[in-house]
């Protein structure tokens, strides 16, 4: 079974090691690639904007399983993914990739100080990338206009961390006008990236409680997390229904 459909969201049923060897593919044949690296919440947000699923229907060409939920979620509806394969995990893996090339990269989103701070960790630990771009989420005008820029520098990879479904709207501009770059929003990678926020502790890591971590460090996600109960029910009522 190639995808797995989790409320109308079909993932790719791959590994880690099998999305890589794509990925390596796919660039050395400079086709233009959009992930997207989807978790419950993406799932939620996707069923409740039309717009937001049609790209992940559409435009894209790979979703992965960011988040234990959905992994659960498939081996509940009886169609188990392999594993989880975490936008943050990609996202570093595929910057080492990027400077063994010596790849033409693109990062837009998050506050001025993270960018900031991305840059100058990129300058001292990756440094064979050719950073094209690097500017923060807040800039002005539309997203034709943002990705007409974007293309305009030729890049190999573009990372946006815009929130979803913003970063997602992005990247589905440049994969309609076909830049032959690999991309990916990446939502809050530039922040633990950058140090600037810390990743979860392994621990938490191995037992697939990087959630909980992030909800007792940030309270203010309380809300935000509310949607997994949610995303439970709404699973669990679509096995029935099947």
């Amino acid at each position: 079974m190639d995808k797995v459909n989790v409320l109308g969201v079909d993932f790719d049923n791959k590994t880690f090691n099998q999305f890589q060897n794509e990925f390596i593919s796919r660039l050395n044949n400079h086709l233009s690639t959009f992930i997207v690296t989807a978790n419950p919440e993406i799932v939620m947000a996707a069923n409740e904007n039309p717009v937001f699923m049609k790209i992940l229907k559409d435009d894209t060409d790979y979703i992965t399983a960011d988040g234990i939920g959905i992994v659960k979620a498939a081996k509940m509806l009886k169609q188990p993914l392999p594993e989880r394969v975490t936008g943050y995990d990609l996202f570093t893996w595929l910057m080492s990739v990027a400077n063994e090339r010596g790849s033409r990269v693109y990062l837009i989103g998050a506050k001025p100080q993270v960018i900031h701070a991305v840059q100058a960790k990129v300058a001292k630990e990756y440094p064979n990338i050719n950073l094209v771009g690097a500017e923060d989420g807040y800039f002005k005008g539309d997203l034709e206009l943002v990705a007409r820029r974007i293309a305009k520098t030729q890049p190999d990879m573009v990372f946006a961390a815009l929130g979803f479904p913003k970063q997602e709207k992005l990247l589905a501009i440049l994969r309609r006008n076909e830049v032959p770059a690999l991309m990916m929003g990446v939502g809050g990678s530039f922040d633990v990236f950058s140090g600037v926020v810390k990743r979860a502790p392994e621990a938490f890591q191995k037992t697939h409680l990087e959630w909980f971590y992030r909800l007792i460090t940030n309270p203010s996600r309380f809300k935000r997390m509310m949607v997994l109960p949610q995303f439970v029910v709404r699973v669990s009522q679509s096995k029935r229904g099947k």
